[in-house]
């Protein structure tokens, strides 16, 4: 039997077993998919123990992301990123990858989104590194706004192609973009949107990373525009796709995870 997992402090709330399990099965691969929980400071102690002990691949999250790059030899993206979520221990030493990016663009695409243009990602933590990133790579321009403008403008300066802005600039950078994704918590068991409904447009593609509630304020205010829409849980879900995808090199049955990934939400 395989064993692949997550490490992340804490990490009992995770949607991530049930779907990896579910694909497993459909693809008839005998394997576990278990979650650990090391102390703060142990994340490249739990990646190298995991070498040892013959786990095929991890997800990694918060607060271990940037901690495992000591660990594994990071993907040209993840390095670039700054922050690993995948481990695969298929290689020696093992190659550590951001599926979050990918997992932006390939929910977008998902949804008939054209990759092209401007994008507004609204937020530049983590989750905003890894989109702004995956959709330069795409080759749009990227408009980067933060809370702290300074967070948005240092980010800017990494990303190709990009500018950074205030939360204020919001209104009207939305009203000129093709693409727009919320990478803060905003919306999050909240009824608030980061971004003014009058802003939002019919020819505007928008993800919110955040997934509870499945349908935010945001979400809302882009369809009542025409917007076209995309919950958080697809970016979730093709995270966990591409993972997958990487550790068994086989196609993900993307169908049976997604309805075993919204079965729990």
């Amino acid at each position: 039997m395989d064993v692949y997992g997550l490490i992340g402090n804490p990490v009992g709330h995770s949607l991530s077993p049930p779907m990896h399990e579910a694909a497993y099965e459909e693809l008839g691969i005998d394997a576990r998919y278990v979650t650990f929980e090391p102390p703060a400071d142990g994340g490249a102690a739990a990646v190298e123990s995991a070498a040892t002990l013959g786990v095929r691949g991890l997800n990694v999250t918060i607060p271990f992301k940037q901690d495992v790059l000591a660990a594994v030899e990071p993907a040209p993206l993840a390095e670039r990123i700054g922050a690993v979520n995948t481990v695969d221990f298929g290689t020696d030493p093992p190659t550590g990858y951001n599926t979050d990016a990918v997992g932006a663009t390939r929910a977008l695409r998902s949804h008939d989104v054209a990759l092209e243009g401007t994008a507004v990602v609204v937020g530049a933590g983590g989750a905003g590194r890894a989109v702004a990133f995956g959709l330069a790579d795409e080759g749009m321009s990227v408009g980067i706004a933060n809370r702290t403008e300074s967070k948005a403008h240092d980010l800017a300066a990494e990303v190709p192609d990009a500018t950074g802005h205030g939360l204020d600039a919001l209104g009207e950078l939305v009203t000129d973009a093709d693409v727009l994704v919320n990478c803060t918590s905003v919306g999050m068991k909240e009824d608030r949107s980061p971004v003014p409904a009058d802003a939002l447009h019919a020819d505007l593609g928008v993800l919110d990373a955040v997934y509870d509630p499945i349908e935010t304020r945001l979400l809302r205010d882009a369809a009542e525009a025409g917007a076209t829409t995309v919950d958080g849980a697809w970016m979730l879900l093709y995270q966990g796709v591409e993972a997958l995808e990487r550790w068994t090199g086989a196609d993900a049955p993307v169908e049976k995870m997604n309805r075993v990934l919204r079965e729990r939400l």
